[in-house]
């Protein structure tokens, strides 16, 4: 295996950053390497189809996609270190104006086309742009512009100040795209990952095959890597025991826990996402900030989380994990589950009983935690007078309906929760710009403010903390959205013979280090 290359990080007081050592970034890239794996074809079980093959829509459907096809400019340990990826170093401006990145030069695209700094340059107008960067539009909003300064060589420069922590988030969140292949990326990968696409059939499987100029040494294990789509936890979880699958991915709780009591590899990756209901403050009653705030009290969040998630995962009143430095445990008390309080709201609204329940509950229905606790929901509404039908959809017309914002209300999971706490605006519903399902302008504006107060917010003393306090409590104000659990995304259950499973950061698939035993 090549020697990394430590990145130098230089901060705002000088030459403070965490210096990596060479065995910290090879337990990252090389987890595989010490077991003499052997290769093969890697069969992954998935019960929802991949919705295309644009690295920018960071949506978890796409998490079997994103790592096999790509590969960001940095990327994290599981313990949420930076390590080089495609950029060898970074270097970031004593006054956090800037970053200046080196690229690996023995990097090439699936094409054969070479990465450089041009590449980069491409990939940061798509992300920058409000309807092609998609999910990663709204991390890009802290940069003004970028200098090629050689071929090797790129800086990003920023509007004002930013965080450490937010720049190397930006950094890890890039995963650059073969100019060539921007304009079609949703249908044909254009990346420099560990596979390359052999077949996609809609609706049934993904086909890759190993990339044979892959720059990381004696990777992918795997020379072929097949992702089919089952219709339901039974069907996969029959398939794995069969053999006639390695692994399941994304697959329910309460299965998983199951077949780990059976034998097999029960893996929990480091970056669970909260669930939240999700609610268009556009559209009928949710107009109402009363009406809405009565949804703080109204989830019960031990029933969510026993029923969706077999108790895996913790309740929570705000839209953070437990690592994050704007969690606040004291919310889950003060806005816990309480039938009166909730009605006291819903009276204060003002609003009739029918133009109470004059709304339906999106619900996905190819996904059984979604089924269940929508139904939770639906039986805890009707005791306090809110009778409201479920609304269900399944696949790509649930995803399209979600991020187009054609709903009222709904569950949906958001990520990059453990990170820095403004990454929270990289999820659709909490966007501060182009907001897909509240629009533009944000018609929440005391959220935008609190968003931006922490973004311009350094340090670790007194005034953090005053501007994570103030988003929790804009964000339990505004109620556009309700947190009500943790739980694992993407859960890995696989057969015994497999070795070398990274956990990722953001619980993505990645299969380059896999291999057979």
């Amino acid at each position: 295996m090549a020697t990394p290359v430590i990145p130098n990080m230089i901060r705002r007081t000088g030459l403070k950053g965490l210096m990596l050592t060479a065995a910290s970034v090879l337990l990252w890239s090389g987890l595989a390497s010490a077991q003499e794996l052997k290769g093969g074809k890697l069969r992954v079980a998935l019960l929802t189809d991949v919705v295309n093959f644009d690295p920018q829509q960071f949506s978890s459907n796409n998490f079997p996609l994103i790592k096999n096809l790509y590969d960001s400019l940095i990327e994290y340990t599981a313990e949420g270190q930076a390590v080089p990826s495609l950029a060898t170093s970074w270097t970031i401006a004593k006054d956090n104006l800037s970053v200046t990145l080196s690229l690996r030069k023995d990097v090439t695209f699936h094409s054969g086309a070479p990465l450089n700094a041009e590449a980069v340059a491409a990939t940061l107008k798509k992300a920058a742009d409000p309807q092609k960067g998609k999910n990663v539009y709204a991390t890009m909003s802290v940069v003004k512009d970028w200098t090629v300064v050689d071929p090797g060589t790129i800086r990003l420069n920023f509007s004002g100040p930013v965080p450490d922590k937010q720049i190397t988030d930006l950094l890890q969140f890039i995963s650059p795209i073969d100019p060539k292949g921007i304009d079609t990326v949703e249908t044909k990968p254009a990346g420099t990952g560990a596979y390359m696409l052999a077949e996609r059939v809609l609706g049934q499987r993904v086909r890759m095959t190993a990339n044979p100029k892959y720059w990381r040494a004696k990777e992918p294990i795997m020379k072929e890597l097949e992702l089919t789509v089952f219709g339901d936890n039974e069907a996969a979880n029959a398939a794995l025991e069969s053999g006639s699958v390695d692994i399941i991915y994304g697959g329910d709780s309460r299965s998983a826990l199951r077949l780990r009591g059976a034998g097999y590899q029960l893996i929990q990756g480091p970056g669970p996402l909260v669930q939240v209901f999700r609610i268009n403050t556009t559209q009928g009653p949710f107009k109402n900030e009363k009406y809405r705030q009565a949804f703080n009290h109204l989830m019960d969040r031990r029933a969510i989380l026993q029923v969706g998630y077999a108790g895996l995962g913790e309740v929570t009143a705000l839209p953070w994990v437990p690592a994050s430095p704007a969690a606040d445990k004291s919310y889950d008390a003060r806005y816990a589950f309480d039938l009166d309080k909730a009605r006291a709201l819903l009276k204060d609204s003002g609003l009739s009983a029918a133009d109470q329940s004059n709304w339906k509950l999106l619900v996905n229905g190819g996904d059984q935690a979604s089924v269940a606790i929508s139904q939770v929901v639906q039986s805890t509404l009707a005791k306090v007078g809110v009778n409201v039908q479920l609304d269900m959809k399944q696949g790509s017309e649930y995803v399209d309906a979600l991020l187009g914002g054609k709903f009222a209300a709904t569950f949906g999971g958001i990520g990059n929760i453990q990170k820095f706490p403004t990454r929270v605006a990289t999820n659709s519903i909490y966007r501060t710009v182009k907001n897909p399902v509240l629009g533009d302008p944000h018609p929440h504006p005391a959220y935008v403010a609190a968003i931006d107060r922490v973004n311009k917010t350094f340090g670790s003393g007194s005034d953090v903390k005053a501007a994570y306090d103030n988003l929790n409590k804009v964000l339990v104000e505004s109620a556009f959205a309700i947190p009500t659990n943790t739980y694992d995304i993407g859960l890995i259950v696989a057969a015994k013979n497999l070795g070398g499973i990274t956990r990722e950061i953001d619980n993505m698939l990645v299969a380059r280090t896999i291999g057979l035993r």
